[in-house]
């Protein structure tokens, strides 16, 4: 850390399993302490760096679908009643790995918190993949109701944003990271479909959602919990996306995904 110009620490353990002990220890510990070394490192640094950037989540954020979440009205999720254990323990990460990022002492060093929504790119075993693939089965239909709001961004503006935050010495403290056009699961899935060429999809309910969330080892909360997530100071500072709207994004990411899987 010493004499660089730049740190990015995006170190964590996928969030894509079951919720096991072992795996939210994991899940925990990776993220608040690499933030803690990190932290140490730059903290004792002769020529410490002039910006320290540190993954969050949008996950942070409540469970939403009255109102979207910018960074400076939205409500973190410790402060709502009668959500999953899962999902409080999700919050209880995200708030972790913030707490451990803001409280040491890096007075020669900018730092930003990135609240990254999904990102999606057309890598193998990604989470556009992942969507992707229940699409092509023919289950790319809404979850449960449908309604739960799904913030997202595309990979080419989260590299833009990232590139962005280090021209712009001015912006610090948390950033959300999401295109401004977050949207219901059922348009999400309906206009991926519709950039794939299928049309239809099988929707699923509740409880089979929760049944295939065990057979393929994960949990719910990836799909059921309301991401209704906005990029407001990137907004204020000028930010221009590439892709705002879903339906471009997805095209992109179809044409570029058919394009990795024909070699």
């Amino acid at each position: 850390m010493d004499g660089a110009d730049i740190v990015i620490n995006l170190a964590g353990r996928n969030v894509n399993c079951r919720y096991t002990p072992a795996n939210r220890r994991e899940i925990l510990e990776s993220r608040t302490l690499s933030t803690r070394a990190v932290g140490q490192a730059i903290a004792q640094a002769a020529k410490p760096p002039a910006l320290w950037m540190n993954a969050s989540t949008a996950t942070i954020y409540r469970h939403a679908l009255d109102r979207p979440m910018d960074e400076a009205t939205g409500e973190l999720g410790g402060q709502e009643t009668g959500a999953p254990s899962t999902w409080r323990f999700s919050i209880d990460v995200a708030t972790s790995w913030e707490r451990e990022f803001f409280a040491v002492a890096t007075p020669g060093t900018r730092k930003v918190a990135l609240r990254s929504a999904m990102t999606m790119s057309p890598d193998r075993s990604g989470i556009f993949d992942t969507l992707l693939n229940l699409v092509r089965a023919g289950l790319g239909g809404k979850a449960a109701s449908g309604e739960q709001f799904i913030s997202w961004i595309h990979e080419t503006d989260f590299v833009r944003a990232i590139d962005f935050l280090i021209e712009h010495q001015t912006l610090a403290g948390c950033i959300n990271i999401c295109s401004p056009c977050p949207l219901p699961n059922q348009e999400f899935m309906r206009m991926l479909r519709q950039a794939w060429g299928t049309p239809i999809g099988l929707p699923a309910t509740r409880w089979m959602l929760e049944l295939g969330a065990i057979f393929l080892r994960t949990e719910t909360e990836l799909i059921l919990k309301s991401r209704r997530v906005v990029p407001q100071r990137l907004l204020d500072e000028g930010f221009q996306f590439n892709f705002t709207e879903w339906p471009s994004a997805a095209e992109d990411l179809v044409k570029r995904w058919r394009a990795n899987h024909r070699r």
